[in-house]
């Protein structure tokens, strides 16, 4: 049993759990739940931006504690005034120290898309993500059959929520329905745990065209992200890059002064380039 296994049979248990304790009735009369949603989509193909969903990410399985004091308050409003596209949260707490509070703290204080991370294998955690004010829903594809994710995807967009469908490999792209927005590569293999690039870059071409694409994990400097670009990425997922350092806000508007930077100086050497006699 990997990792995935193993949330996967826990977050069955906590649904079953909070099914009884917040029963959907309940969940309905949040303030959020018939607020409109900000697009993703939209934002991470806005010409202003560089496509950067920053995560409020306290720990990992594989890392273990990464930064457990954070403040969501503090973080998220850095995170946009450093000039990230949106913000992706993680809700889970057994192995990734979140809460859904940790989501609805966010939506307070910002206005932006932001992403539920969550292993979602239930409709009933669609109607919790948008009560806790959540614009976009992650459905991973390793861990849901192609008909159960095209269900879950359909309800999504009912409650006036994004999809993002994340996939590993090659193959998981059968599961692409219409109801997807964002297309996610995710670099990290899910046996070793090791994580690579170049799993986006192998992948580019073989996510349709009509579909944003977005690169997840793994992506830690300003070149692998103008390469990542070049071939057809609109969007970067970053998280633990930003969120180990003690001032993850600083982080994230550090490394997209960087991409910026590294940007101009490869559009000036094209010029000057084409500009030879």
């Amino acid at each position: 049993m990997n990792i995935l296994d193993k949330i996967i049979a826990k977050k069955k248990e906590e649904v079953a759990q909070r099914k009884a304790l917040y029963p959907v009735p309940l969940l309905e009369q949040s303030i959020y739940f018939n607020t409109p949603s900000v697009s993703l989509k939209k934002y991470l193909l806005r010409k202003d931006k560089l496509g950067i969903i920053a995560e409020f990410k306290k720990r990992s399985p594989s890392k273990g504690a990464i930064n457990p004091y954070a403040q969501v308050e503090a973080v998220s409003i850095g995170y946009m005034q450093a000039g990230a596209s949106a913000l992706s949260v993680l809700t889970d707490e057994t192995f990734f120290g979140g809460k859904n509070s940790d989501l609805t703290e966010a939506r307070k204080y910002n206005f932006c898309p932001i992403l539920r991370k969550e292993f979602i294998i239930d409709e009933y955690q669609l109607i919790e993500a948008k009560s806790i004010g959540a614009d976009a829903v992650l459905l991973i594809a390793e861990c849901l059959e192609k008909n159960q994710l095209k269900a879950l995807a359909e309800k999504a967009h009912s409650l006036g929520m994004e999809v993002l469908m994340e996939v590993h490999s090659l193959r998981q792209l059968d599961k692409l329905c219409t109801e997807v927005d964002v297309v996610g590569v995710n670099n990290r293999d899910l046996e070793t745990f090791t994580v690579s690039i170049d799993t986006s870059i192998e992948l580019a071409k073989a996510i349709p065209s009509e579909f944003v694409r977005i690169s997840e994990s793994g992506i830690s400097d300003a070149a692998s992200i103008v390469k990542l670009k070049d071939v057809g990425y609109q969007g970067f997922l970053i998280g633990e890059h930003f969120m180990k350092t003690a001032n993850p806000a600083q982080a994230c508007s550090t490394f997209i002064k960087e991409i910026k930077e590294l940007q101009s100086n490869s559009y000036a050497s094209k010029s000057m380039r084409y500009e030879k006699p």
